[in-house]
């Protein structure tokens, strides 16, 4: 068996052993604009990870925020646009957004992305 770290005791993880792990289909998934569903799958400490499904057509507006935001495309297709740079992704590619840094969405097919935030956003918390 693997030696537990010194930062977080057995118990401790025991303790979070249902939070650390979600099985197929059973996060809630809520509508967070129109045309964009996110479901939270798992999160601990320092990160969150959640996945959006997004209706072709739909435009994520221009925002920003502190959080680091790495993803992934499952299915689909999306123009991104980061600061002043466009690009296309498409099912198998990724990216990392820097916090901070102005960014927008428009999905050109209907989408599911796997997202992952560091920090922890609130926002998203199940």
């Amino acid at each position: 068996m693997a030696a537990f770290s010194s930062a977080m005791s057995r118990d401790k993880i025991n303790k979070r052993i249902k939070d650390m792990f979600r099985k197929k289909g059973t996060a809630d998934k809520r509508q967070v604009m129109e045309g964009a569903y996110l479901s939270t799958l798992v999160h601990g400490e320092k990160t969150l990870m959640a996945q959006f499904s997004i209706a072709r057509g739909s435009v994520i507006p221009p925002h920003s925020h502190p959080h680091e935001q790495t993803g992934f495309v499952v299915s689909g297709k999306l123009r991104f646009r980061v600061e002043d740079d466009m690009m296309e992704v498409e099912s198998g590619d990724s990216w990392c957004i820097p916090g901070g840094a102005e960014h927008s969405a428009d999905a050109l097919e209907d989408s599911v992305i796997i997202e992952v935030f560091s920090p922890v956003r609130e926002d998203y918390l199940p």
